[in-house]
């Protein structure tokens, strides 16, 4: 260290890179630790676009009737499985931003089927937020303005129509509105149920461990997928629409808390014997708080985690159930719903744009298990 006239110290000593990287480091581990984990998640490229997606996707459904031309159950007789119709922006060469050609059928006397086919010579321009088939803007606001719809006079259908006519396109996104929410409400009700039963089991211990360990190992033992059918059997079908999507919310929820349950009471059978969850106890803390303020949060990535890679299978389960006709019913409209309708092979292969609808469900799934393995790598303090 040199004292210079003025009164100034300038540092001699050599640059020492090894130094400064300690020093770096040293910095990083007294950053706050939910800056640990986004920097740590950051590199888990999947993981990022997936949580991306995802937020757009679940942002998107309250508006789910202002993006789309028609409405869920809207039938257009004469577009009895029409074909998809492409966006295009140029018309032999030149510019006339977004359009489509207008489909002409005709009825093919050999296949008894109708024959659609695109009217090169005809583009029309589609018109943008304008008004069409009324709905409820995030289900309270009333409007009729869409983002776009058909020119005057002729259908768009951009993903095809199925066997009534019915935009395959629309009924995807508000499928999407019940498909994804029923994955909420069902975590919802396992972590309630596996979170209490777990902690009480690993905390209390005793008989409370002993009882809630035979009824863990009981619901485990029984197949998943018969159970799922009888107990969505037992629905009545007369029940609202409304009713029987909270009915199998419920159903997915309660059905697949044993296995969160297992986890949360093996990490509290560890975490009790710590010393800062005995000084708390000899501070007079009662289980509750104990359970709340001192071990729930040390369990709080796998928790994290485990909801993300739950999620999907809820949304699975819904998709089977309604695919076999024991789900959500018609006039609700779910992705499940949907591929019900595409039970026929052979009219898959007549008509392909009718499995439209597992598109979405694969893109769904893998997208939150991409979320979920960047969470559980993020979220791990010993990586």
């Amino acid at each position: 260290m040199t004292n210079l006239p003025d009164g100034r110290y300038v540092d001699d000593a050599p640059y020492d890179p090894e130094a400064s990287i300690q020093q770096l480091e040293r910095k990083d581990l007294d950053a706050p630790n939910f800056v640990l984990v986004w920097r740590k998640f950051k590199q888990h490229r999947l993981g990022l676009v997936s949580g991306i997606f995802l937020l757009i996707s679940y942002l998107m459904l309250p508006f789910a009737g202002f993006i789309v031309p028609y409405g869920p159950n809207e039938r257009f007789s004469d577009n009895l499985f029409s074909p998809p119709q492409a966006i295009r922006l140029f018309h032999e060469g030149q510019f006339l931003g977004p359009y489509v050609y207008p489909m002409t059928s005709e009825a093919d006397l050999e296949t008894f089927q109708w024959v659609f086919k695109p009217d090169l010579d005809n583009p029309r321009k589609l018109k943008f937020f304008c008004e069409g088939s009324t709905y409820r803007l995030a289900g309270l606001i009333q409007s009729r303005i869409h983002l776009f719809c058909a020119p005057k006079g002729m259908t768009v259908f951009i993903w095809g129509s199925d066997r009534l006519g019915r935009d395959v396109f629309s009924r995807i996104f508000y499928g999407a509105q019940l498909s994804l929410t029923v994955g909420l409400i069902g975590i919802t009700v396992s972590f309630l149920l596996g979170i209490s039963f777990g902690s009480l089991a690993g905390y209390l211990g005793g008989r409370i461990d002993w009882f809630i360990n035979r009824v863990i190992e009981i619901l485990r033992s029984l197949p998943e997928l018969p159970l799922w059918l009888a107990l969505s059997a037992a629905v009545p079908s007369n029940w609202s629409p409304v009713a029987i999507f909270f009915i199998i919310s419920l159903i997915l929820g309660v059905l697949d808390w044993p296995g969160l349950a297992r986890a949360v009471r093996a990490k509290f059978l560890s975490l009790r014997e710590e010393e800062y969850v005995q000084a708390a106890e000899m501070m007079g803390a009662s289980s509750g708080r104990v359970i709340r303020k001192h071990l729930l949060p040390n369990f709080t990535s796998h928790l994290i985690a485990s909801a993300t890679l739950s999620i999907p299978a809820m949304i699975l389960g819904e998709t089977a159930l309604s695919f076999l006709g024991l789900g959500l019913r018609a006039p609700a409209v779910s992705w499940g719903v949907m591929l019900n309708d595409a039970q026929n092979l052979a009219s898959i292969e007549i008509y392909p744009w009718t499995a439209i609808p597992m598109l979405p469900i694969i893109v769904v799934v893998l997208a939150f298990n991409f979320l979920g393995d960047g969470l559980r790598d993020s979220l791990d303090p010993y990586s």
